[in-house]
């Protein structure tokens, strides 16, 4: 089956066409900026080379619109290169305690959606924008929405609630959740089978390390706890994101810095982890030449963050009982070789010791990068979300092709 894998930002929109069955990307683009006085598209086929233009996309359905105008134009009326789109599967960041796995979308669907907007402020009303374009372009096909915090709900209650009177919890659903779900899923499943690893007896480790930072526990294949929280603030050190701190902090901003608690959000979320700690990038890359060229800050922000994600590695190992696998994944864990050598350095001990020329050689591709003397392999797993949500699209579209019901 061909799905349309939607993934829409706040102001982004991303698609990729994918052969489900065979695990095939056939094409893919994104339009980045939307709503700005100039936005910049990029897209291509297969393999090939994107090609990158601006234009105007004052919104997703506008974006929408070029993406699948440039793929008829790539197709052309003679080519036949294309198959026809069949389902469109949805990347959904927050679909609250309601869905522990994908849905096909429908009024319920839409409404949970719409009832986690304050759950995930960003990303949940820029979704259902990317749905709403989608189904206009797209009225006779499923559409399917494949939730983030899907693959986290198997995490037990001493995990997810908070130490806060009970009734916020009941009235409000205040409590963890986690995200990368997509991510964390394919990648476990991988290194499950890399190692040999039996998954119903394993326990792994899988840390996502992008922009946005995360890590999980999964024993048996089965999420027990994750990094993030009731929105993606909480957790590792992220690219401007602070991850975990006191909460007393906040009230300590607001009344020293005369700021209301909006500007401090904005200020959590935007404006702090790498960035506010360099005062200098987001971007792991920049930060890593600047602290080889002598860089205190940059190279202070990258301590703190790989001390965030060792002591996280710690707490998991005691969660778990034990590791038997780690995988590293995403933009930062999968190119930044020196930022998983500090990470993963003085854990002899714990029976992980890098291969430094193995770690080296590790840039974007599938690799073990620790000792064969190691007793916890780690290895670098690029993730494929998209794959999985095209995956979980054929799966349900099929179901409702034979139901009666549907």
């Amino acid at each position: 089956m061909v799905v349309l894998v939607l993934n829409a930002g706040s102001s982004s929109l991303k698609i990729d066409l994918i052969d489900a069955e065979a695990g095939q990307t056939l094409a893919a683009g994104q339009v980045e900026r939307i709503g700005a006085v100039s936005s910049l598209a990029s897209f291509r086929l297969g393999d090939a080379k994107a090609e990158r233009v601006s234009l105007q996309a004052p919104d997703h359905t506008t974006a929408l619109g070029h993406l699948l105008d440039r793929m008829r134009e790539a197709d052309g009326p003679d080519q036949d290169i294309l198959p026809p789109i069949e389902a469109v599967g949805h990347r959904v960041v927050h679909g609250g305690e309601q869905f522990a796995e994908s849905a096909l979308v429908d009024g319920e669907v839409i409404d949970a959606i719409r009832d986690a907007f304050d759950l995930a402020p960003l990303h949940n009303p820029a979704n259902l924008q990317g749905i709403r374009a989608a189904q206009k372009a797209f009225p006779d096909v499923p559409h399917v929405a494949v939730f983030d915090t899907a693959f986290h709900q198997t995490i037990p209650p001493e995990a997810y609630l908070y130490a806060l009177p009970n009734r916020l919890y009941r009235r409000h659903k205040i409590r963890r959740y986690g995200f990368h779900g997509t991510s964390h899923y394919y990648v476990s499943r991988r290194l499950v089978d890399l190692v040999g690893l039996d998954l119903q007896a394993s326990r792994v480790v899988t840390i996502h390390l992008g922009n946005g930072c995360s890590m999980a526990a999964i024993r048996d294949g089965r999420s027990v706890d994750t990094s993030m929280g009731m929105t993606p603030l909480e957790g590792l050190v992220m690219g401007t994101r602070s991850g975990d701190l006191d909460p007393s902090i906040v009230f300590e901003i607001a009344e020293k810095e005369d700021a209301p608690l909006s500007e401090v959000h904005t200020l959590l979320n935007r404006y702090s982890g790498l960035l506010g700690l360099s005062g200098y990038a987001a971007d792991m890359r920049d930060l890593l030449a600047e602290a080889a060229d002598g860089d205190v800050r940059c190279q202070q922000a990258i301590d703190v963050f790989c001390y965030r994600v060792k002591s996280y590695l710690g707490r998991y190992l005691a969660v778990l009982g034990g590791i038997d696998a780690v995988a590293f994944t995403a933009g930062i864990g999968t190119f930044a070789a020196p930022v998983r050598a500090q990470i993963l350095a003085g854990l002899d001990g714990l029976g992980i010791t890098v291969d430094p020329a193995a770690n080296a050689a590790a840039d974007g591709t599938e690799a073990r990068i620790t000792t064969d003397a190691s007793t916890i392999p780690v290895w670098v797993v690029p993730t494929n979300e998209e794959l999985v949500i095209a995956q979980d699209t054929q799966k349900l579209a099929r179901a409702a092709r034979q139901s009666p019901f549907v």
